[in-house]
């Protein structure tokens, strides 16, 4: 297993297949391991390099909480696809990592070929909305502070067992999950590289959020994967990489 280290921090990455480079980040709680299902059926044609966001599976769990944050993030992500050889790749993640990737586009641009969008949001304009937000990245943090990595609970991306650290991920709930502004909404007009958006039929917190980025990212494509909920790349594996198999087939 691959590690990099990252000043003093090991992220754990790892890369499948050969082709065009894909960079997949998971959601929140979840790890690399979510990425199975397309590992199996598309590496055939593209080469997927998963990853593990700090405090989350393989990765380190540091204990300043100064290591936590957005930009270090974005700058973890850009790190591996550099030990990795690549110098663009589409950049693609579900719910934490498809804001991730949408924050990587504006700090890494020249990095990015195209988006891949799963069943996430930009984030919100208003004060009010980034405040509940942050209020639930909250409850998270003192869930598993109390409970452990129990509070995660089990079902879809998320396998507690996976994890090593509930204490990281209450870091990571503080320093990554939070959102402090809201460049990311605003900057989806300005988007100029091919852009798929995706989310699950039941996946009702960003089915609206998915329809949102669709229409004001320009010439986005979406699909809506039939019977899916929030983890729609493992409820309907086939539907979703057929949705991932068309797109990267049509890029320019």
């Amino acid at each position: 297993m691959p590690y990099l280290d990252r000043g003093g921090v090991q992220i754990w990455y790892e890369a499948h297949g050969s082709g065009p480079a894909v960079l997949l980040t998971h959601g929140y709680g979840a790890t690399g391991a979510m990425w199975e299902p397309q590992i199996r059926g598309l590496t055939d044609a593209y080469r997927l390099i998963v990853w593990d966001i700090r405090g989350h599976g393989r990765s380190d769990s540091p204990e300043d909480p100064a290591a936590y944050s957005e930009t270090i993030c974005l700058a973890d992500m850009a790190a591996i696809l550099d030990a990795s050889g690549v110098d663009t790749a589409v950049i693609g993640g579900l719910s934490l990592g498809g804001y991730l990737s949408l924050a990587f586009r504006l700090d890494y641009a020249s990095t990015v070929r195209a988006l891949m969008l799963f069943d996430t949001g930009p984030g919100y304009r208003s004060p009010e909305g980034r405040d509940a937000w942050n209020v639930m990245a909250e409850r998270y943090a003192r869930g598993l502070e109390e409970r452990g990595l129990a509070s995660l609970g089990s079902s879809g991306e998320l396998r507690p067992s996976d994890h090593r650290s509930a204490r990281g991920l209450a870091l990571a709930a503080r320093g990554i999950l939070t959102q402090r502004d809201s460049r990311v909404i605003d900057s989806l007009p300005d988007i100029d590289v091919p852009t798929l958006v995706v989310w699950g039929e039941n996946d009702q917190p960003f089915v609206k959020p998915g329809r949102y980025m669709a229409a004001k990212i320009p010439a986005a494509r979406h699909a809506v994967i039939a019977g899916a909920g929030h983890a729609s790349n493992l409820d309907r594996p086939d539907e979703f990489n057929e949705s991932v198999r068309d797109f990267m087939e049509h890029l320019p």
